[in-house]
């Protein structure tokens, strides 16, 4: 879901593979190895679709090439997650990072609490029966109406050139969700899953979930309200722009720069603003539309994972987390000089 791109639907998959670490953690509220590398590979970020929230943006600010920004944004988030990776792997070793049961905590996790939390897991589980011959025909039919539906569209286009506009901005905007909700469903049935009844009993596990994350939540989205109303983000970007510009980072980018870990909606937002402002194929716009989709919202999903499973020592996460940022940052401004050169 990360890789396609699709933002906030992978936070849903990203929750239950956490509880699941969880599960095999020996030492409750201290993060596991395992779940370091997976939030260091989640903060990372790489996407092999073209960002598509940015190139609507940046279409709709009238750009001639909406989807530039692809190849700088792949190579950015392919260097941070090597050097996330590569954090994780080298912090974990360090003594003061070691994993051991936090003072005053629960205690180690015994066998008896693994086996009930399995036995727990398998009462969930809703075991598959064979999919009769009426589903498998419902099926068929609602693939052939989205297919039906979809084929419409395109042929309503007036030429070539609207067929391919067609597929390449309207389509992954229009049609994906409903095809990935439908592939999603339709191998479920196939496989013989009872969908609605599994479904019922993940919405079940997911008020828990939200019930557990809610105080991180407020607690995080709070304080970057306060950072952004206090006059803090100014003042550090008056600070940093003496330096930034002598390495080619213009002060017009800092603002979304410095949002980008706290909040994903903020620092969208400062990033449409800048494009309108600035022209969505000038290097100012080039460059913040690439920064845009080269890192994540580190602190929010920090927050949201580690609150879901009541981590409180995340031992070396957040400085190797930060340090792919960094390096996505650097990755960002370097492919973009070199791609789009002549705008420098």
């Amino acid at each position: 879901a990360n890789m396609l791109g699709l933002g906030n639907a992978a936070t849903p998959f990203g929750v239950k593979a956490m509880i699941e670490l969880d599960r095999l953690n020996p030492h409750p509220g201290v993060a596991t190895n395992a779940m370091a590398l997976f939030l260091a590979i989640n903060s990372a970020s790489i996407v092999l679709m073209p960002p598509t929230g940015t190139a609507m943006i940046r279409y709709a600010a009238g750009s001639q090439m909406p989807l530039a920004i692809w190849l700088p944004t792949l190579i950015a988030t392919s260097i941070s997650l090597v050097v996330a990776v590569s954090a994780v792997l080298v912090l974990q070793r360090l003594p003061q990072f070691a994993f051991r049961a936090a003072a005053g905590g629960a205690g180690d996790r015994s066998h008896g609490d693994l086996a009930a939390a399995d036995a727990a897991q398998a009462a969930l589980d809703v075991k598959p029966t064979p999919a009769g011959p009426w589903a498998l025909g419902f099926l068929a039919v609602c693939g052939l109406a989205i297919i039906g539906g979809f084929a419409a569209n395109l042929a309503q286009q007036p030429d070539l050139d609207g067929a391919y506009a067609f597929l390449g901005k309207q389509a992954a905007n229009h049609w994906l969700l409903p095809l990935l909700i439908f592939a999603l469903v339709g191998f479920g049935v196939a496989r013989g899953v009872r969908v609605y009844e599994v479904a019922i009993e993940g919405g079940k596990e997911a008020l828990d979930v939200a019930k557990r994350i809610a105080p991180y939540l407020v607690m995080i989205l709070a304080a970057i309200s306060m950072f952004r109303a206090s006059g803090a983000l100014g003042a550090i970007v008056r600070t940093l722009n003496p330096v930034t510009s002598a390495l080619g980072v213009p002060a017009e980018v800092l603002p979304m720069m410095l949002l980008r870990p706290l909040s994903g909606s903020g620092a969208f937002a400062v990033m449409a603003e800048t494009v309108n402002t600035y022209g969505p194929d000038s290097y100012v716009g080039l460059l913040v539309s690439t920064l845009q989709g080269s890192t994540e919202t580190t602190f929010y999903v920090l927050a949201v994972y580690l609150g879901a499973v009541g981590v409180r020592n995340a031992r070396h996460i957040l400085p190797a987390c930060l340090l792919g940022d960094f390096a996505g940052y650097v990755g960002a401004v370097i492919a973009t000089r070199i791609f789009f050169a002549d705008l420098v």
